[in-house]
């Protein structure tokens, strides 16, 4: 038996695409995951610390890391309509956002990345959990923040007001989807066992919508939101056509994605393929 140690966050996309896999519903002949469940700034720290065989982690962090790890083709969270949102206690032009204090949940997530790509100054940005950065708008500790996950569908009903959905603006500027996050691996894991997880990603999905109450208590549990309907509306949203397997488009997102942030001297050039 093979022992490779798997990281996802708590986020109900991850906990609801690896249900089928973290369950035994679907199997991988010789190998036993070891679960690890963490936020995803977390995450991208223990993979920059090579900790982690396979996990997912954020497009940013992604980055820094691509000569030891390959990016799957099943399990990424990539789409449309589904940017990190900027929001603040009251209307503001998104040009103002440079000089602001904004909070970041994690200087490796592709949110912070993104809003540097839109032009905001590094210097701007204030990490904190990113469970914490509601609250911390609403309470005046930062000019503004980025939400990502469950907050998504929860911060206008809580007072914050919409500056910049980050998706809108990437949808604008190439016409791709959205890359947010996927799932790496390490490559000196070989082809063949980069082929069997990936494939094994995509049957924990097709488990999903084959019976997707199955997975809701494993879920529940861990999400930040308990609420049904901001359950459903983060999967749908981040379990997509993309999820189950990038596809061309996808690669070509991922790939325009990377190559406009080593053009502004966002992420250091690697001669290494993406893809396992």
């Amino acid at each position: 038996m093979r022992y490779l140690s798997l990281g996802i966050s708590p986020c109900p996309n991850d906990t609801a695409i690896f249900y089928g896999l973290i369950s035994g519903h679907v199997s991988l002949p010789g190998i036993s995951l070891r679960l690890r469940i963490e936020d995803v700034d977390t995450l991208n720290r223990l993979a920059a610390a090579s900790l982690l065989d396979i996990t997912k982690i954020s497009l940013h962090a992604y980055g820094h890391l691509r000569r030891d790890y390959v990016l799957l083709r099943s399990g990424a969270a990539l789409g449309r309509g589904c940017g990190p949102l900027v929001v603040a206690r009251e209307p503001l032009a998104p040009e103002s956002l440079s000089g602001l204090r904004i909070a970041v949940p994690g200087r490796l997530t592709t949110a912070s990345l993104l809003l540097q790509m839109y032009g905001v100054a590094p210097s701007c940005l204030e990490e904190m959990p990113f469970h914490a950065i509601e609250a911390a708008v609403a309470g005046g500790k930062v000019d503004a923040g980025i939400l990502i996950h469950e907050a998504r569908f929860t911060c206008e009903s809580r007072g914050l007001v919409k500056v910049l959905d980050l998706g809108i603006w990437w949808e604008d500027l190439t016409g791709l989807p959205l890359p947010l996050g996927g799932i790496v691996a390490k490559r000196c894991l070989g082809h063949p066992t980069l082929a069997l997880v990936e494939k094994a990603i995509s049957r924990s999905i097709d488990g999903l919508h084959a019976a997707p109450a199955a997975a809701r208590d494993f879920i529940r549990r861990h999400a930040q939101e308990t609420d049904d309907a901001a359950l459903d509306g983060h999967i749908n949203l981040y379990v997509n056509d993309f999820t189950r397997h990038l596809g061309e488009d996808g690669e070509a997102a991922v790939a325009e994605f990377f190559s406009r942030a080593e053009a502004k001297g966002l992420l250091p050039p690697c001669p290494f393929g993406l893809f396992g």
